[in-house]
């Protein structure tokens, strides 16, 4: 039975602190597939919190990097450069080497009944960490489709007791995006508030999210644990620059100036 435990964590606990000092200090390199509106925010990320990037299905890229890569990240609007079978190399070849992923499903439950078919059938390969909207991961549990495009319709707050069920039936943890973010891993579920409304203005946000998740999944040692640190650090960062900034653009640059500072 899943317990909510009401627990709320932020950059100011120690656990936090320490486990986003991991990143830097172990320097993992995380290899991933993403769209090419997203890769450059996403690398950038990376650097700031003192990973090393690999982003793209170049050559042999797809079955040698998952192999020997300290973690990787799957957001599937790689489709709008990759092909199928490229991702579900990533994919494969990451679980059979034990490489821990990160899986961004991207827009299921949008409507695009072949595009949720196949999402789903990444499952099988074993994700460490499912990190979405709130709408994606309803639908994406088996939930009803409530996206709107790549936007959600349903607040992150709602969808805890879906996320938290789905955690539990796939042994992966879920972390859903919001207002408040949420993480489970179907026993527990913590709450991380904060973060800037701006970072659903800003294209790429949400999928560099992804990819940090996976670099502080490894540095941490522990899925949960590295989903906490990459959302409450995000969050952190994105409070700091908005406070300095006025509009997106300028947000957007700062959210990485404080990802590198923290």
């Amino acid at each position: 039975m899943q317990q909510y435990t009401g627990m709320t964590k932020s950059w100011k606990d120690d656990d936090v602190r320490a486990g986003w000092a991991q990143i830097a200090g172990q320097g993992p390199f995380v290899y991933g597939l993403t769209n090419y509106i997203a890769a450059n925010l996403s690398a950038n990320v990376l650097l700031a919190a003192g990973a090393g990037p690999a982003i793209g299905a170049a050559s042999d890229w797809t079955t040698t990097f998952p192999a020997g890569a300290s973690a990787v990240w799957i957001n599937t609007a790689a489709l709008m450069s990759s092909d199928e079978e490229s991702l579900r190399t990533v994919a494969r070849t990451a679980h059979e080497a034990g490489t821990p992923w990160v899986l961004d499903p991207v827009a299921v439950g949008a409507g695009a009944a072949k595009y949720d078919d196949f999402v789903r059938s990444l499952l099988e390969f074993r994700p460490a960490v499912i990190r979405g909207n709130a709408s994606e991961l309803i639908a994406l549990a088996g939930g009803e489709a409530t996206g709107k495009g790549v936007e959600t319709t349903v607040s992150s707050a709602d969808a805890v007791a879906a996320v938290s069920e789905f955690a539990a039936r796939i042994g992966a943890v879920v972390a859903v995006s919001g207002p408040v973010d949420y993480i489970s891993d179907g026993t527990r579920t913590e709450e991380v508030p904060g973060g800037d409304v701006r970072l659903t203005r800003v294209t790429g946000a949400g999928c560099a999210l992804g990819a940090l998740t996976a670099a502080a999944v490894f540095a941490n040692g522990d899925a949960f644990q590295g989903a906490v640190v990459s959302h409450a650090a995000y969050a952190e960062a994105a409070e700091r620059a908005g406070a300095r900034t006025r509009g997106t653009g300028e947000f957007a640059v700062a959210l990485v100036d404080e990802l590198s500072l923290l």
